[in-house]
């Protein structure tokens, strides 16, 4: 029997925050103890090497479990997909699926500069249609699915405290900026771990003024879809379990991500197996298309 797709609303979009949310206290526990460590390196955190040299902690595998149990649970027995399993799980892209990176950014966490997060997408046959991206050291989660909205909450209290002495976090809808006009300034998001040489050669050809934002993990995007940015380049590998919360929130805060051929990014219908091409990512697609060109 086929199970039906997930109709994405605001409440549903509420319950997949809350999982993002419970897989963010239980990263922070860990981070907790990585800070009493003091600044050198990873201190008390075990940390392993995956066949790319990617690091992977114990926090990453405690979100990827929580994740992996309480998806299936909260919706109807949805299949999930997370960078760290092993194997794609019987995935079908047509009945859709949960695709899940547990700590994007390991590299921010193991740096203790905040700029880690929680993905979760819903993607349906090659599309990110629903996502959130959940920083719980900065205490910011966003939100969105396609035609129902993006939201930021700011201020989502750390796990520990009672719910008499933790605030309820704000909570605004978001877009995108306007298109910048001619001669305007251009604001270019980077990436803090992964720009390296081409990132830096690809900014020079730029043409108008440009201001450039570093930040870390799936960040990037949600600074485009909350409008404190206009631009991000992405030149070097990503894959899907990157991206594709990200995008979904982009796009449902009216932006756009378009591979270097000019159509939107897909999800692979074998995500493990095929990494994304070089991608951009904007406020509209005119602007993604020109720089697209400066490829």
């Amino acid at each position: 029997m086929t199970r039906p797709a997930i109709e994405w609303t605001e409440a549903r979009l509420a319950a997949l925050r809350g999982v993002a949310e419970a897989a963010g206290a239980a990263i922070l526990g860990v981070y907790a103890r990585l800070a009493a460590q003091g600044v050198g390196g990873a201190g008390g955190v075990a940390v392993q090497r995956k066949a790319d040299d990617s690091p992977v902690t114990e926090a990453d595998l405690l979100a990827d479990r929580l994740l992996r149990a309480r998806l299936p649970i909260m919706f109807d027995g949805a299949a999930v997909l997370s960078e760290e399993q092993a194997g794609d799980d019987g995935v079908d892209p047509e009945r859709g699926y949960f695709l899940v990176d547990p700590l994007d950014g390991t590299k921010e966490f193991l740096a203790r500069n905040g700029e880690f997060t929680v993905n979760v997408a819903w993607v349906q046959g090659e599309r990110a249609l629903a996502g959130v991206v959940h920083a719980p050291a900065l205490g910011e989660t966003f939100w969105g699915a396609a035609g129902v909205g993006a939201w930021k909450a700011f201020g989502v209290p750390p796990p520990g405290l009672g719910a008499a002495v933790a605030a309820a976090p704000e909570v605004q809808p978001i877009h995108v900026a306007p298109p910048p006009g001619p001669g305007a300034t251009l604001r270019v998001l980077a990436s803090r771990s992964h720009g390296g040489a081409a990132q830096r050669a690809y900014l020079a050809r730029l043409p108008q003024p440009l201001v450039c934002l570093e930040a870390g993990s799936s960040l990037k995007f949600c600074r485009l879809a909350e409008g404190a940015a206009d631009l991000y380049p992405r030149l070097t590998a990503t894959m899907a379990w990157d991206t594709a919360a990200g995008q979904a929130v982009l796009e449902a805060a009216g932006g756009v991500v378009f591979g270097t051929e000019g159509a939107t990014l897909r999800v692979p219908r074998r995500p493990r197996e095929a990494p994304n091409p070089p991608f951009i990512a904007a406020c509209c697609a005119e602007l993604a298309r020109r720089a697209a060109e400066m490829l």
